[in-house]
């Protein structure tokens, strides 16, 4: 069987097999990559690479409905929310095409001695490698590709192993908007060609969204050779509720915060941390909202994913968690449920659960919220929901994390910086930040 294939998780039957790609197909990736650094990036100017990255934009658009089916079929997404994330997508390309020239302009130093002048100037640094997972096939292909192709970089793209379709119908956009062969190529590798083409000369860095394990080899291999790396990994991102003037909204919010993707995004709120005067009936409420989201609920990504969920609940419960859920697992659907009772030291305490089941906790007051917050190995993101304006920017400015987000959830966008501290990885997508990781900053000193 082959490595990369579409397998359906709702029926578990093999859609599409796709050919593993040969060492002779790397090279030629990688040597197709750099030779289009060399050629077009070097004579195009940022206004025309910008026009490509808007075509492509405008593609996804066109193309909506079949990149929506793909990654339905890939890895089980409801459809309505894989249009939603094709909508992003041409959001994040439009936002660079809008912004690229503003982003790399030329930047005047002042000098604090001496005559003449200075200036940093961006660009690019040459070819790229991106290490892609599953739930988000084409959103994620966006945040990384859009600033580094109207930078002039060029791209070579591992995706997922399940997302063979999307990487194929992608491909064919990038070439179809018209950018040369080479710009953006697509290669079916295996790790262990992974690790050789880090370690080639021609790629100058990685980036990569994925888990903590995939990202501590990827890193360690790529210090080796001196290569930058951005790392996008895991979360369990707390979610604090110390005042709400409407219970039932922040309940709902906290139910969307959980079950976007079917509970499978590292951002997706994970650790709910109520304080006490509200825990009881934000617990019920939490719960029942839950717990109906099992009619007609969506298969994780495989079977193989509903089978780690169900370990990591079922050692929780061993440990003394207690579980309200409802319905069977059956393959890859897995049923939603709320865990209660979990305390330091349990396995749960310090895991990611990514799937449709959250932990509540219960604290005492703000401090023990921050704490409790702050007392997890990862660093993503987090959610504040109070109806003081003064507590909320107080305890964002004391979580541990890349991203606070105050009074709601769903508020991504394309010009807002996404990434992590702490096991979460490092480095910035997305917004300004995102176009300024894999750069040039080249300091032009002129005397005279």
């Amino acid at each position: 069987m082959s490595l990369y294939a579409v397998t359906n998780p709702a029926t578990g039957e093999v859609v599409k097999e796709y050919p593993t790609a040969t060492d002779a197909d790397i090279e030629a990736a990688v040597a197709s990559a750099h030779e289009a650094y060399r050629t077009w990036s070097k004579s195009s100017t940022v206004a025309e690479r910008a026009a490509l990255v808007r075509r492509v934009g405008e593609l996804h658009a066109e193309r909506r409905q079949e990149l929506a089916e793909i990654a339905q079929r890939e890895m089980g997404k409801p459809l309505e929310e894989c249009l939603g994330e094709v909508d992003f997508c041409t959001a994040i390309y439009e936002f660079y095409a809008d912004n690229a020239e503003r982003f790399l302009a030329d930047e005047p130093l002042e000098l604090l001695e001496g005559e003449g002048s200075a200036v940093v100037k961006r660009s690019a640094v040459g070819v790229l490698l991106g290490i892609m997972p599953w739930n988000f096939p084409t959103y994620q292909i966006a945040r990384f590709a859009g600033p580094n192709l109207a930078l002039g970089n060029t791209i070579v793209l591992k995706h997922a192993p399940q997302c063979p379709e999307s990487a194929e119908a992608l491909q064919k956009i990038f070439l179809d908007a018209g950018f040369p062969e080479g710009a953006y190529v697509n290669i079916y590798a295996t790790n262990e060609q992974i690790e050789e083409v880090i370690g080639d000369k021609r790629v100058q860095g990685v980036s990569l969204t994925g888990s903590e394990r995939a990202g501590a080899a990827v890193a360690a291999i790529a210090g080796r050779h001196l290569k930058k790396v951005v790392l996008e990994l895991g979360g369990s991102d707390p979610f604090i509720v110390l005042g709400a003037d409407d219970l039932d909204a922040t309940v709902e919010q906290a139910v969307n915060a959980r079950l976007d993707n079917t509970g499978q995004a590292c951002n997706a709120g994970k650790r709910f941390i109520v304080v006490e005067e509200l825990y009881d009936s934000f617990l019920e409420k939490f719960t029942a909202k839950i717990l109906e989201a099992a009619d007609g609920i969506a298969p994780l990504s495989s079977k193989e994913a509903a089978e780690r969920l169900a370990d990591q609940v079922d050692r929780a419960v061993e440990q003394g968690a207690h579980l309200e859920s409802r319905g069977e697992r059956d393959g890859a659907f897995f049923p939603p449920g709320v865990l209660t009772g979990v305390k330091p030291g349990d396995d749960a305490f310090h895991e990611e659960l990514f799937g449709p089941v959250g932990i509540v906790f219960k604290v005492g007051s703000e401090d023990e919220a921050v704490e409790l917050a702050n007392d997890t190995p990862f660093g993503l993101g987090s959610y504040v929901f109070t109806d003081d304006p003064d507590q909320a920017q107080r305890v964002a400015d004391r979580i541990e994390a890349g991203m606070v987000f105050v009074n709601g959830v769903g508020a991504e966008g394309a010009e807002l910086p996404f990434g992590g501290v702490k096991r979460s990885g490092f480095g910035r997508e997305l917004g300004r930040f995102g176009i300024d990781e894999f750069v040039n900053k080249k300091m032009i000193r002129t005397i005279a």
